[in-house]
C-alpha cells in the first residue's frame, strides 16, 4: 500500500464507528486506574517505547503549541476518561488527515484533520471517547500479543507514530489495526462515556456519515477502492445504521458553539493545510458541507476555490473565480485569495482586474514570502 492511499484512510485503527445495537449494550464499568507495568513484561516494553515516543511528540514541529487548545482538548478528555484523567496527556498534531490515536503509556494525539472536519463538542467526544475505550480495554496489549514477526511489530508501533513517520506508516494498512471485535467494543464504550458527560452521542453517526460522504466524492465514488477504513470494515450504510440504533432514545447537548469558538482563532491555518493536501474533490465536499452552517465565510470559500483550481474539471475555473471573488470581497478576506483571484485573471489575460487584486493582496501581506515575485509580476504587466 503506497503513502498516497495511506494518507486517504487516515487511521483505521481510530476512526473506525461500528457498533452494536442497543439492546446488546450493557452498562460497562471502567477499569481501575493502570499502575505502570514492568519493564520486563511484554506491556511495559510497550510503554517505555511509547514513552520514548511521547518525547520526540514533544519536541516535534508539528505539535500544535496553542496552550488554550490543549486545555481545551484535556479537560474533554478527562471529562469523558474520568479516574483515569491524571495518566492521560494529550497532544494537538498538525496534520490535515482525520486521526485520533491514544498509545497504552496514556498519550494521546489528536490531529488537525479531524478538528477541522467535527462540527461540535459532541462529535469530538465521540472520537475520544472511543480512543479511550481501546485504552481502557488494554486493546494495544492484546493487539501487540497478537503480531509475532519483527516487522509486524514495527508496523504496529507505528500506528501510534509521530506525523513525520507518516511514509512508514504506510506499510501499516488495516492488517495491523485493531479487530472489529475491539472496534465494536471501544464504540459501545464511547457511547457509554460521551452520554455520561451530557452530550449527544447521536453525532457520532453524523461523523462517520460526513466522512463517507467526503470520501464518495471522489471520482469513482466507490470509498472502498482507495480507503482501507470502508475497505476492511462492515459495508458503511450497515454500520452507520447500527451507530444509531446504539445511540437511540439518547440527548445531550452539541456543545456547537463552545466548539466552534475554540476552533476559530485556528481554523485559517487549518484551512492552508487542506489547501495543501491536494484533494480536491474532497476538500469541495467538505467546504460545501462546512458553509452550510456558515454561508459567505471568506475562509471557506477562499478554500474551496481553490480546490475547484485543483481539481480543474470542466466549469471548475468558473467557480473558483465566483468563490475567490466572494471571500476577498469580505473584510476579514485571508489575503491568499486576492492572489488567487489575481492569478485567475492573469491566465484569462485580464491585465486591469489582475494588478488590482495584486495589489490588495500586497496591500494586505506586504511581507508575504512572496511579495517581491508579486511586485515583479505588477511590473511585467504595466
Amino acid at each position: 500500500m503506497n503513502r498516497r492511499r495511506w494518507l486517504r484512510w487516515g487511521c483505521a485503527h481510530c476512526a473506525t464507528l461500528a457498533g452494536l445495537s442497543a439492546a446488546q449494550t450493557p452498562d460497562w464499568t471502567a477499569p481501575a486506574r493502570f499502575s505502570k507495568p514492568d519493564l520486563g513484561t511484554d506491556e511495559g516494553g510497550l510503554w517505555a517505547m511509547m514513552d520514548r515516543e511521547e518525547a520526540r511528540l514533544r519536541r516535534s514541529p508539528f505539535r500544535i503549541r496553542d496552550e488554550a487548545l490543549t486545555a481545551y482538548l484535556t479537560d474533554l478528555t478527562c471529562r469523558l476518561a474520568g479516574t483515569h484523567c491524571p495518566d492521560l496527556r494529550v497532544y494537538a498534531v498538525r496534520a490535515p488527515y482525520f486521526n485520533a490515536s491514544m498509545a497504552p503509556n496514556g498519550m494521546m494525539q489528536v490531529w488537525s484533520g479531524l478538528m477541522l472536519r467535527v462540527d461540535n463538542e459532541a462529535q469530538l467526544a465521540s472520537v475520544l471517547g472511543h480512543e479511550i475505550g481501546h485504552y481502557l480495554q488494554r486493546h494495544s496489549l492484546e493487539r501487540l500479543r497478537d503480531v509475532k514477526s519483527r516487522a509486524a511489530f514495527g508496523q504496529f508501533l507505528g500506528m501510534f507514530g509521530l506525523v513525520g513517520a507518516i511514509g512508514a506508516l504506510a506499510t501499516m494498512a488495516g492488517g495491523l489495526a485493531f479487530s472489529r471485535d475491539h472496534e465494536r467494543e471501544a464504540d459501545r464504550i464511547g457511547v457509554q462515556l460521551v452520554r455520561g458527560i451530557g452530550l449527544d452521542p447521536r453525532e457520532a453517526a453524523n461523523v462517520w456519515g460526513n466522512l463517507l460522504d467526503e470520501l464518495r466524492a471522489t471520482p469513482d465514488n466507490d470509498p472502498s477502492k482507495d480507503s482501507i477504513l470502508f475497505a476492511t470494515h462492515p459495508p458503511s450504510d450497515e454500520r452507520r445504521a447500527t451507530l444509531d440504533a446504539l445511540t437511540i432514545g439518547s440527548q445531550g447537548d452539541k456543545g456547537e458553539a463552545a466548539w466552534r469558538a475554540r476552533l476559530a482563532p485556528l481554523r485559517r491555518g487549518l484551512l492552508e493545510d487542506e489547501i495543501k493536501r491536494n484533494k480536491p474533490h474532497e476538500t469541495v465536499a467538505l467546504m460545501t458541507r462546512l458553509l452550510g452552517p456558515e454561508p459567505g465565510h471568506p475562509d471557506l470559500l477562499h478554500c474551496r476555490g481553490e480546490a475547484y483550481r485543483q481539481r480543474a474539471k470542466p466549469g471548475d475555473i468558473e467557480l473558483a473565480l465566483a468563490d475567490l471573488h466572494a471571500a476577498s470581497g469580505h473584510p476579514n478576506a485571508p489575503p491568499a485569495a486576492h492572489r488567487a483571484v489575481a492569478d485567475l485573471h492573469r491566465t484569462a489575460g485580464r491585465a486591469e482586474p489582475a494588478r488590482d487584486a495584486y495589489r490588495r493582496y500586497l496591500d494586505q501581506a506586504p511581507d508575504a514570502p512572496d511579495a517581491a515575485m508579486v511586485r515583479q509580476t505588477l511590473e511585467e504587466l504595466k
